[in-house]
């Protein structure tokens, strides 16, 4: 499964905002669409998918169960909702969004049912999001390394999630960043403007340029067709080493996406 390195993410969207920003994604060229179900605009990405004239093979959609249905007889039931509202047969990716809070539902028991929706036709691969390495190690230990697509967790210069990071890559799982502009904190930053000026790209270009020179993939999100644009010619953008190395430097575990029913992070 080739996961493309940049997509077009949709939370926070909402209704005729969240059809348009998908719409005008596709027509811009980007072929993978971030959705979940707690986002609660599966049907409107569903009906831009629809009406876009991409053909269904040229675009990759993923979307991510909630934590109301992890358990194995409701995981594949929500999936098929998911898909209704997409208006699709199959997922190219499905992800378990959150882990279970408290450990109520075993990682294996998830991973177990994810496994079955994707012998069953209903998602091409499948991974996880938000994990901690002690619960990526009990998905590896569940279904194998080799079945995890991907771990989709917050990642930025200012959350660079080193650690995670570097276990993933050793078990031949890529990171998804998602908030990969730390909600735009990162555009205002001096060093970031500085770099992006010399290079005459957009201090968005240069944030994700680091995100993609580090091997993530990146799921950024606009409501503006240009600031879309700009993103999506983020992978063209090659960064010297002097400047990611500044970017580097950032670092401080600024989480900036913490709520109360989260893992004990790394």
């Amino acid at each position: 499964m080739n996961l493309p390195t940049i997509g077009a993410g949709t939370f926070r969207l909402q209704g005729q905002q969240a059809i348009d920003s998908v719409a005008n994604a596709l027509d811009l060229g980007y072929r993978h669409i971030d959705t979940a179900q707690i986002y609660g605009n599966e049907a409107e990405v569903g009906a831009a998918l629809a009406n876009s004239g991409v053909p269904r093979g040229e675009v990759f959609v993923t979307t991510k169960i909630w934590i109301d249905h992890l358990a194995g007889d409701a995981l594949i039931p929500s999936l098929k909702q998911s898909l209704h509202k997409l208006r699709l047969d199959s997922l190219d990716l499905t992800l378990i969004h959150w882990p279970s809070p408290g450990g109520k539902v075993a990682v294996a028991e998830s991973m177990a049912a994810l496994l079955e929706a994707r012998a069953l036709g209903l998602t091409r691969a499948i991974g996880v999001s938000n994990f901690t390495i002690p619960l990526l190690t009990e998905a590896i230990d569940a279904v194998g390394a080799p079945n995890i697509a991907t771990n989709q967790v917050e990642l930025h210069p200012y959350l660079q999630n080193r650690a995670v990071a570097a276990f993933a890559a050793a078990h031949g799982i890529r990171l998804t960043a998602y908030m990969p502009l730390a909600y735009g904190k990162v555009l205002k930053d001096p060093t970031v403007r500085g770099i992006a000026a010399r290079l005459q790209a957009t201090p968005a270009q240069v944030a994700l340029a680091w995100s993609l020179a580090k091997g993530h993939a990146v799921i950024p999100s606009s409501t503006q067709r240009a600031n879309l644009a700009a993103n999506l010619a983020a992978a063209q953008l090659v960064l010297a080493s002097a400047d990611i190395a500044a970017i580097d430097a950032f670092d401080r575990g600024e989480r900036l996406v913490g709520p109360e029913f989260a893992p004990a992070w790394d």
